[in-house]
């Protein structure tokens, strides 16, 4: 329901963090809310998944997307609740949790609260091969931005081959936002 919520970080707790979004205060539940701590007062984006249940509805928020999708794939091996699969993202990077299931290293499952042999061995047996590791993307990625932008411009109606003649111009430029290579982008169509 909810992709992600930006807004000011107002509280960090062992349990959850507050975002207030035009002055709501979201309770968002997340796998290591100290990773935020240093965000206290500042502008933050949390990717998120709300989880309804008969007597609760949990907002659960993760710092990246790769983090929120491994939770969801968790979510679907038979014996992992969101209390477990927020445990193994707290204690581990989602790339070493998806190369240990690659390598179907057991031992390693079983390091996280709550995850026995049983359930190892499920987690293993439901997820490996169906992950990969995404990228991490960088907020202020000069390449992330002219991806987006490309893509825009491409909805405006400029063809493949139009934009494949400026992609490199436009790669060479420094460039600090989408609508900066937006706007680049046009000025190199337009000559």
């Amino acid at each position: 329901m909810y992709q992600y919520i930006s807004g000011a970080l107002k509280e960090v707790t062992p349990l959850h963090i507050t975002v207030d979004v035009q002055g709501v205060g979201y309770l968002i539940h997340a796998p290591n809310p100290f990773r935020f701590e240093g965000s206290i007062n500042e502008n933050v984006t949390v990717y998120t998944e709300l989880i309804v249940r008969e007597d609760s509805h949990t907002l659960y928020g993760f710092k990246t997307m790769e983090e929120k999708e491994l939770f969801l794939s968790l979510l679907k091996v038979t014996g992992i609740g969101p209390k477990s699969a927020l445990a193994i993202l707290a204690a581990s990077a989602p790339r070493e949790v998806i190369q240990a299931i690659d390598n179907e290293d057991q031992a390693y499952m079983q390091k996280f609260p709550g995850v026995g042999k049983k359930t190892a061995s499920q987690i293993i047996l439901d997820l490996k091969g169906k992950l990969t590791p995404g990228e991490e993307v960088s907020v202020s990625s000069g390449a992330h931005f002219i991806k987006e932008a490309m893509l825009a411009l491409e909805a405006l109606g400029y063809s493949k081959r139009e934009l494949s003649k400026i992609n490199k111009k436009l790669s060479g430029q420094d460039v600090s936002s989408v609508d900066d290579a937006v706007k680049q982008g046009l000025k190199l169509l337009v000559q």
